[in-house]
């Protein structure tokens, strides 16, 4: 039994409430990861919300569960409603029962989803339903709902953790003077965000070159953390100083230390630092990524690294989303440092294309987010 796309009016109601879905599941993000972050609203045919849930925390109810608890907390009995819900409902046993089974038994009459479950182990729930008797219907109404997928979507298909790479940028897009320094281009409210979103990543991931310059401790300092970030320093000659602060901090964040086969790094175990050999005297990024999801379990990962690092990781087409905060600051400085360099690109057709996500006023920053096109 397959259901008939939605017509001009049902499309409309369902971007509005897929919306509505996807809002509650971004709520998710740095609680439920390795898996996605996921919204449900339960809603009349008419369009009237009955119940929003979402995915609160790895190993905890799904989104469709969660609003099913609050349509019947609310004293409603949710069959005859339709589930709007930004992921196609799992139809395995996991941590938790099948969503599929919560759907039949609650009479839910109707399932719009915005994206299929890619992964192999929990696809298949809209089939599941439909031969149950249960329509199911997919759209790409909602922007929104299909881009909160997009991480989890990537992670299956590549066996690579989302990377989110992060710079601050004068107005002429410099992120340091010709001397390096740096410090500050942003304010305190763009430093405060990139401290919330530490505390949400699984790893930070830096060069050495960017630890020789500044000595980040590059943990999440005075926000709610919702995770403690790995902190992986590419370092292919084991450079790292034994008194900086990312070393005299080890024993509170894990610390990861990634050198080449020629380097000297049996000090720094002592230390606490955890240290892995690259076969070759340059770090594969690709491979350090692939290393980092399957290993460490990394399913987010920041880069906050100098122009070197992000270049190799732009030419290699490694970057996922992009946070870019501008200050109010113009160097002019033809010498001064860019934000990312090592690219040939002859024509701006040669570039990567990057989508605007969101932007925002941060005090007198510019806080923007670009994600990969998918054009």
């Amino acid at each position: 039994m397959s259901a008939a796309p939605l017509e001009s009016g049902e499309r409309r109601l369902a971007r509005r409430m897929l919306d509505i879905a996807a809002r509650a599941g971004l709520r998710g993000f740095g609680a439920v990861e390795p898996n996605p972050m996921v919204g449900c609203v339960l809603a009349t045919p008419s369009g009237e919300v009955v119940a929003v849930g979402h995915h609160r925390r790895f190993g905890g109810a799904h989104a469709e569960v969660d609003a099913l608890r609050a349509c019947r907390a609310h004293g409603i009995d949710p069959a005859g409603l339709t589930a709007y819900v930004t992921l196609e409902p799992c139809s395995h046993e996991g941590k938790t029962p099948p969503c599929t089974g919560a759907i039949l038994d609650a009479g839910i009459a109707r399932v719009v989803c915005a994206r299929r479950d890619p992964h192999p182990q929990s696809r298949g729930g809209a089939e599941f339903l439909r031969a149950r008797g249960v329509p199911v219907v997919f759209t790409d109404a909602s922007r929104l709902a299909v881009e909160i997928a997009e991480p989890f979507v990537h992670r299956v298909r590549t066996g690579r953790p989302w990377v989110i790479a992060k710079w601050a940028q004068t107005m002429d897009g410099r992120i340091a003077t010709r001397t390096g320094h740096s410090q500050w281009i942003s304010g305190a409210m763009s430093r405060r965000r990139v401290h919330a979103l530490r505390g949400r990543v699984d790893a930070v991931l830096t060069g050495i070159g960017t630890v020789l310059a500044d000595d980040p401790l590059l943990t999440a300092r005075d926000v709610p953390a919702r995770r403690v970030a790995q902190r992986i320093v590419i370092d292919p000659t084991a450079r790292l100083a034994q008194t900086s602060c990312l070393v005299g901090s080890a024993q509170e964040a894990p610390v990861v230390l990634v050198h080449g086969p020629a380097a000297q790094a049996d000090a720094f175990r002592k230390l606490g630092v955890e240290t892995v050999e690259s076969d070759a005297p340059e770090i594969d990024l690709r491979w350090l990524l692939e290393w980092l999801a399957r290993e460490r379990g990394v399913a987010t990962v920041l880069i906050e690294a100098g122009a070197g690092v992000l270049g190799r990781l732009a030419r290699e087409d490694l970057i996922d989303e992009a946070w870019v905060f501008t200050g109010p600051v113009l160097l002019g400085d033809e010498h001064a440092l860019g934000p990312v360099r090592g690219a040939e690109t002859p024509r701006i057709s040669d570039g990567r294309r990057f989508r605007l996500l969101r932007v925002k006023n941060l005090g007198d920053d510019v806080w923007s987010v670009y994600r990969r096109s998918s054009g």
